[in-house]
């Protein structure tokens, strides 16, 4: 294995060659292996000779409709796709939406981007770009997404600004999860399981009974368990979830329908590999890799041995061990419902919900430890009106009131540097919105539609205390200076005189047993307490026109615009950050041909942000790595994707989907505090000056640079081609994915650059022919090649750690359906 190789590019275009199909816009259903329940995104399988694309419905813009009718860019995945493909967690869905990155970047936190729009990190004191929802409910922390990959109806993912009919915060786009709901009068199971190498094991059933002529209960679970990736137990994986959801249609117009769920994760979590190490050389930077393979995890002894060359300032000594301590150990549960009510004028939905996330985490991927215990609990009730025709007008009315407290806190040892984070926050927000369509003549449609949000941030005593340990003899190094250990409080790091919170101060270093530590000082700094609030009205819009330019193909255009919100963070220097801002250009076409055999959609976009944020690990006003989200500038975004899907015969399946994205930072500048004698590392231009309070600082200009995470071209392709034999199949399928190069490094540094990339995946499934069972053999990432999906520079210890794809996999999958 390597990193970022392009191994054998003839065996690659060979493959390529041999499989041309899209697992995303393709529909799953058509090839005649079907392993779950039947589902509007997933029709049972053509029982006649005739060769053809089925309809998929979603739900996108919050009424149910054929997705090629659906006048926006939309990638809908089926249950039947996301088996095949094992996801159980968000970040596998990287390799079947062709615009998506997501990546572990340590603990519980995840990065999202969509076609290049997103951020590195997560924490309390801001928001994804791509808003995460849950059966039609929002989940603002992408730690609490992995327990719901389960008896799914589709996945939805929306590219753009939803900021008409989605309520927070969905600038990049909106990811939407769709539970299968309780079947009237039905009674049903599934159960399927597989095995694979790494000791994988998955199971996941669903059981649908009856209550009576017009109700039903279903009760679905998963389990997924792995060991760790990494040669240290790390990228492990211990889910555990379930669901429980009765329906009643209580009288002809009234259906009412409840749902929890929980689920736990456990194990050691993600984890990372060294790349690389660099040294001011006087005039500029050197880069040296560590030539460990990127299997070997950052607590194999290896890697240990590796960290122990490096020396580091201000404590004038060589690093220790990372502590072997790493884990997670996080609960997510939850209530919603939804109610339906038809009345003479249209139907009223009504979705109230309430959730809470207590998560624990030790985690070291940066490469440095990090601890982090949070309490996240939010409720919100949403109500929407889709009113009946009146004259030429479709109209859909609603609002939406959302609260979220959080308690997190947060300890950084970077052995040199201790830093505790305590946050204490709330959100509010309150929304108004109304979408309206005019059809003005039985092919042409007019659409306006606004949105108004109230938000309001606030932060009740959330603080940062930093310790720092500093060598005075420097360039002379103090070898037998004392480093720090991770502790949950910084009056347990075993100093008898540490300078008392809030002023902070600089002491001789005096150890717990009263014994000084010569040449040694401790720098406490003062505390950075933020007893604030920030609120924001916001209004967003979108118009748009679409014309039926046959029976089955839809012309549309429009113009949408977004905001993300801004927010406080106890951060020296950044406190505060402004709104994100977008406006959005869409043209397109969706189009079926040749008897609904051949399905051809086009999409041209242009994005344009303002005041755009970016979360990552950065220096502070103090020269501290932290983390933190600035407002960097402005960014333009255009691009076209072309998907084809093909029914070549009764029995083959065909597609493809390309993307080309161009997205560039217009504006991408911030300061950075100096952190010791140098100018920072970073693959961008820096002019020394001061800050507003006279200290030395780096101002740094990025403009010009690609977005992260944005590959200039990307293509998906699959097959799947079932062999009748009598009263069984064997059905073979095959996908693979290319992604040009990009960024996945906040810093340009050349590192943090992956060259292009290939991943394929293969299947052989054997069931009969009403698909009652099922058994398959797979195996993905064919070519085991372990690419770079996050990239982290810490400034404290001169080391670059990369986080990198699954290796490759293999095993067998089997099922069966009541």
């Amino acid at each position: 294995m390597k990193i970022y190789s392009l191994r054998n590019s003839t065996c690659r275009f060979a493959i390529l060659a041999s499989v041309i199909a899209s697992p995303v816009m393709f529909n799953p259903a058509l090839a005649a292996a079907q392993d779950g329940p039947v589902s509007n995104a997933q029709s049972a399988p053509q029982q006649d000779d005739k060769a053809r694309l089925d309809e998929i419905i979603v739900t996108a813009q919050r009424i149910t409709e054929n997705v090629q009718k659906a006048a926006v860019p939309i990638a809908v995945v089926s249950p039947d796709t996301l088996r095949k493909a094992g996801v159980v967690s968000p970040d596998n869905l990287t390799r079947l939406v062709p615009a998506l990155t997501i990546a572990s970047t340590g603990g519980s936190s995840m990065s999202l981007f969509l076609r290049g729009v997103g951020n590195f990190t997560l924490n309390s004191t801001f928001d994804s770009a791509i808003a995460f929802n849950y059966d039609n409910v929002y989940i603002p922390r992408t730690s609490a997404t992995t327990g719901f990959f389960y008896d799914l109806e589709r996945i939805e993912v929306l590219k753009g600004p939803q900021g008409t009919l989605y309520g927070r915060n969905a600038t990049g786009g909106a990811i939407n999860i769709l539970p299968v709901k309780p079947k009237l009068s039905e009674t049903s199971a599934f159960v399927n399981g597989s095995y694979g190498n790494y000791n994988s094991v998955t199971l996941e059933g669903a059981l649908n009974l009856p209550t009576g002529d017009d109700g039903a209960v279903r009760i679905s679970g998963n389990l997924s368990t792995r060991d760790g990736y990494l040669t240290d137990g790390t990228s492990d994986q211990d889910l555990k979830a379930v669901r429980f959801q009765i329906m009643q249609e209580i009288g002809p117009d009234l259906t009412v329908r409840l749902a929890a769920d929980y689920s736990a994760i456990r194990g050691r979590g993600p984890g990372a590999t060294y790349l690389e190490s660099y040294q001011f050389n006087g005039a500029g930077y050197t880069e040296t890799p560590s030539l460990l393979d990127p299997s070997i995890g950052l607590l194999d002894p290896r890697s240990q041995a590796y960290r122990r060359q490096f020396f580091v300032v201000p404590a004038g000594r060589f690093l220790n061990d990372l502590e072997a301590k790493q884990f997670i150990n996080n609960d997510h549960y939850g209530v919603n419902a939804e109610i339906n009510l038809r009345t003479g004028a249209g139907e009223l939905t009504i979705i109230p919900s309430w959730r809470k996330s207590e998560q624990e985490a030790n985690t070291s991927t940066l490469p440095f430890q990090n601890y982090n215990n949070t309490q996240d609990e939010h409720y919100s009730i949403e109500a929407r009106f889709a009113g009946d025709r009146v004259g030429i007008f479709d109209y859909t009315l609603g609002g939406i009131y959302y609260h979220e407290t959080q308690d997190e806190l947060y300890v950084s040892n970077q052995q040199t540097l201790y830093a505790y984070t305590v946050y204490h926050l709330k959100t509010e927000s309150l929304a108004a919105f109304a979408r309206i369509t005019a059809n003005v003549t039985d092919t042409f449609r007019v659409v306006a539609g606004g949105r108004f949000t109230h938000d309001r941030k606030s932060s009740d005593n959330s603080f940062s205390d930093t310790v720092v340990i500093a060598c005075t003899t420097l360039p002379t190094p103090c070898l037998n200076a004392p480093l720090f250990n991770l502790v949950p409080d910084a009056s347990l790091l075993g100093i008898s005189n540490l300078p008392p919170q809030g002023p902070g101060g600089i002491v001789p270093y005096i150890d717990g047993n009263g014994v000084p530590q010569p040449n040694v000082l401790i720098i406490r700094s003062p505390v950075t307490a933020i007893n604030n609030s920030v609120k924001k009205d916001s209004f967003t819009w979108r118009a748009g026109v679409e014309f039926d330019a046959g029976p089955q193909s839809l012309l549309y255009a429009t113009v949408e615009t977004g905001f993300r919100v801004g927010g406080l963070q106890p951060v020296i220097g950044f406190e505060s950050f402004q709104p994100e801002k977008i406006t959005a250009y869409t043209i397109g076409s969706k189009n079926r041909f040749w008897g609904n055999r051949l399905q051809l959609n086009v999409e041209g976009f242009v994005w344009k942000y303002r005041d755009q944020q970016i979360a990552a690990v950065g220096v502070d006003g103090t020269g501290t790595t932290n983390f933190f989200v600035q407002n960097v500038g402005k960014s333009t975004s255009y691009g076209f994707e072309v998907d084809a899907q093909v029914a070549a015969t009764r029995t083959t399946r065909i597609g493809a989907n390309i993307q080309y994205l161009h997205a560039e930072y217009d504006r991408f500048k911030y300061d950075q505090a100096v952190a010791g004698p140098a100018a920072p590392f970073v693959g961008c231009p820096t002019t020394l000056g001061v800050n507003s309070g006279g200290n030395p600082v780096y101002s740094i200009d990025c403009s010009g640079k690609p977005s992260f995470n944005s590959p200039r071209w990307t293509f998906n392709a699959n097959i799947s081609q079932t062999i009748p034999l009598g009263s069984y199949q064997i059905v073979a399928s095959a996908d693979t994915q290319y992604r040009s190069s990009r960024w996945v490094g906040y810093d340009y540094i050349s590192g943090m650059k992956q060259d292009s990339t290939w991943q394929s995946n293969a299947q052989l499934q054997f069931e009969p022919v009403d698909s009652s069972w099922f058994i398959a053999a797979y195996v993905r990432n064919i070519e085991d090649d372990r690419y770079k999906v996050n990239a982290v520079n810490s400034a404290s210890s001169s080391l670059i750690s990369v986080t990198t794809n699954a290796p490759r996999t293999y095993g067998v999958r089997a099922g069966v359906r009541f």
